[in-house]
């Protein structure tokens, strides 16, 4: 099975994506989409849209895992990062995929065993889980293969 994982976020959305395997996870790719500051959210969407559609296309995955956003402090943060959530699942719903969404609390949990793990933790526990000899960059990156990971680890204890 191979899973494309979202970090959403509409200055930069991280993609990652891993193919599952018997007990491991493989890295196929994982990068960032980032889309100008000071431009017009609806280019911004636009450009989210069709990135992430170009990347689906190119790596044929056949889930989504997205992080889901439960709790912000920040009223505007969380509304831009869920327009680039909502483009990411529309992305991702258009080609067929199954999506599935955890929390942030969630892939902590997954990946490290404590649901309040710090970026560090979760970075090192990316880089393990796919036998890499560095932390995947940017960290958006390394988010979205995390949520890609937990979608993994989730299928396999259900």
């Amino acid at each position: 099975m191979r899973i494309i994982g979202i970090d959403p976020g509409t200055g930069i959305l991280g993609f990652g994506v891993v193919d599952a395997k018997p007990g491991k996870s493989v890295l196929v790719t994982a990068g960032v989409i980032r889309t100008p500051a000071h431009t017009p959210l609806d280019e911004r969407l636009e450009e989210i849209f069709d990135g992430l559609t170009e990347i689906i296309e190119e790596t044929k995955p056949d889930v989504m895992s997205i992080e889901h956003l439960f709790f912000a402090r920040n009223v505007t943060t969380a509304m831009s990062v869920s327009h680039a959530r909502g483009v990411a699942m529309l992305a991702g719903r258009k080609a067929k995929l199954e999506i599935a969404e955890y929390t942030p609390m969630q892939i902590k949990q997954s990946l490290t065993g404590y649901g309040k793990a710090d970026k560090k933790q979760m970075q090192e526990m990316v880089r393990l889980q796919l036998n890499l000899k560095e932390v995947p960059k940017p960290d958006d990156a390394a988010d979205a293969l995390a949520a890609a990971i937990t979608h993994q680890m989730m299928i396999r204890t259900n």
